[in-house]
């Protein structure tokens, strides 16, 4: 681990140009890209790598989202590493073939910038895209920096073709708030990178004519169910290999990733749950409160497909009340997503803290350290009181 913890650079980076980075270095054989905003800046990257020779990739320019999704498909089908990236509007206009893709089982890694999906138009930050597409049978990873999506990414390729998942992820930052914003991310080496994720080996390519097979066929009653059925264990496989994967990245890098993370959760009698920018803003908050005898920490989602349910249970064990935030809606009035899902692991817990759910930053609206504060704040009155629930509020909202 020394050795390649030695060949590491440090560079400012945005966290587009942190995903970019790690692209080039995956060093895909086939690309297919469109635009949007605030993603386009991945692919223009990468496309300009393209173009100097720094990576053999072939790069096609579809002409919708749809497309890119349509192709990268293909193109992985066909035996090729494929990889492709987009954001709200566009990822929300792949929504067919993002069922497809994993239905096909073919291990895509797909980087997104998180953006509010419309109307009204917006071109900022909220988790509406992809948590919209959380049942499209997606791996989802969500990163808190520029760090997190280069490792993640890097991971990403590994998880999604091992023999025992084959099927696509996505690897999500905020927009704006992480994909514009420049920060230090530690680089491994080229090769480390390339020999980390080693060749790709589809194990039913297309393309091999001495063993023909059958892509995508019609199936009816007699065997959809389980190919679902076959689909989800996959999901549920998944979970020993992003572990024995993260170790792995563990030694090259030193950098320990898991399901969650637990920010001073030690002595903790309230906290927050949250995941992707959120998490840096709470952390900052956590340690001011700390310093001020309070006894808050905080659990930080970074996978949230498959769910991480045990995981919670056991980071929350000792927790009276929690606050979940949620930075979309599922409009079911019954919370948001993150909400609605860490309740439903946490009803089988020997210890079930009582919950309320935050909805915040919709659009880009920015989520201080004085609102996190009042959540904090807010959660240490419900751990005391005899109320069952705190219910959903929204943090940050014009009353």
């Amino acid at each position: 681990m020394a050795m390649a913890l030695e060949a590491q650079k440090t560079t400012a980076l945005t966290g587009n140009e942190a995903a970019a980075t790690a692209l080039r270095q995956i060093e895909p054989d086939v690309v297919a890209a469109y635009p949007i905003t605030p993603q386009t800046e991945i692919v223009q990257l990468f496309s300009t790598f393209v173009s100097d020779g720094l990576v053999k990739t072939e790069f096609a320019a579809v002409e919708s989202e749809h497309s890119a999704m349509s192709a990268t498909i293909g193109a992985a089908a066909a035996g090729a590493r494929a990889m492709t990236a987009t954001s709200s509007n566009g990822l929300a206009f792949m929504w067919e073939m993002l069922y497809i893709a994993a239905g096909l089982r073919i291990p895509i890694v797909m980087p997104v910038v998180n953006r509010a999906l419309s109307a009204p138009i917006n071109i900022h930050c909220d988790h509406s895209d992809t948590m919209g597409a959380r049942d499209a049978g997606w791996i989802q990873i969500y990163s808190e920096n520029a760090q997190e999506m280069y490792d993640n990414l890097i991971q990403a390729v590994r998880i999604a073709e091992h023999p025992e998942v084959l099927l696509p992820i996505m690897v999500t930052i905020d927009g704006f708030i992480i994909s514009h914003g420049m920060e230090n991310v530690e680089l491994l080496q080229d090769q480390v990178v390339r020999d980390f994720v080693g060749e790709y080996h589809f194990p039913y390519p297309l393309l091999d004519i001495e063993h023909p097979k059958t892509i995508g066929p019609l199936t009816l009653q007699d065997f959809y169910f389980e190919h679902k059925r076959e689909q989800a264990e996959a999901m549920q496989r998944s979970k020993a290999v992003i572990t024995v994967i993260a170790d792995d990245f563990a030694r090259l890098s030193g950098r320990q990733y898991g399901f969650v993370e637990c920010y001073k959760m030690k002595g903790a009698k309230y906290a927050l749950v949250v995941l992707g920018s959120t998490a840096g803003t709470a952390k900052y908050v956590v340690d001011e409160l700390r310093q001020e005898g309070e006894q808050c920490g905080l659990v930080k989602i970074r996978v949230f497909r498959p769910f991480p349910g045990p995981e919670l249970c056991k980071a929350l064990a000792d927790i009276k009340a929690v606050g979940i935030m949620d930075r979309s809606d599922s409009f079911s009035t019954q919370g948001g997503p993150v909400f609605a899902e860490t309740k439903a692991a946490l009803y089988q817990a020997s210890n079930q803290p009582k919950c309320v759910n935050y909805i915040y930053g919709l659009g880009g609206r920015d989520i201080e350290p004085s609102l996190i504060r009042q959540a904090f704040m807010e959660v240490k009155d419900l751990a005391t009181s005899n109320a069952v629930g705190g219910g959903i509020r929204h943090l940050g909202v014009r009353e």
